[in-house]
């Protein structure tokens, strides 16, 4: 059993990166739209996948979610997009030196 790291659009316009254990997003993301937990998407809903991807080793998913967390909000939307040179460029520290 793998990891799917998810990131959501929510109501509000914000970004919001997860975790799922299994082999079907969707009823993780029906949580959120329903208000389950109390967390990030309890007022923020309804929320939209925006970005979904699977590791099929639970510590490489655990990792990427981390990373993801921590980028930029333009970071994001450029990685929504799949615009690799912006995700790229934005990678870089001021004085080009990568993060």
């Amino acid at each position: 059993m793998g990891v799917f790291v998810y990131m959501l659009l929510c109501a509000d316009g914000s970004y919001h990166v997860g975790s799922a254990t299994g082999d079907d997003l969707q009823p993780r993301i029906d949580q959120h739209n329903a208000g389950t937990f109390k967390g990030y998407t309890y007022t923020r809903w309804p929320v939209v996948v925006v970005r979904r991807d699977y590791f099929d080793r639970i510590t490489d998913g655990i990792a990427a979610e981390r990373q993801l967390k921590g980028w930029s909000r333009a970071k994001k939307e450029a990685l929504i997009k799949s615009d690799w040179a912006t995700v790229e460029a934005l990678a870089k520290r001021r004085g080009g030196k990568p993060r």
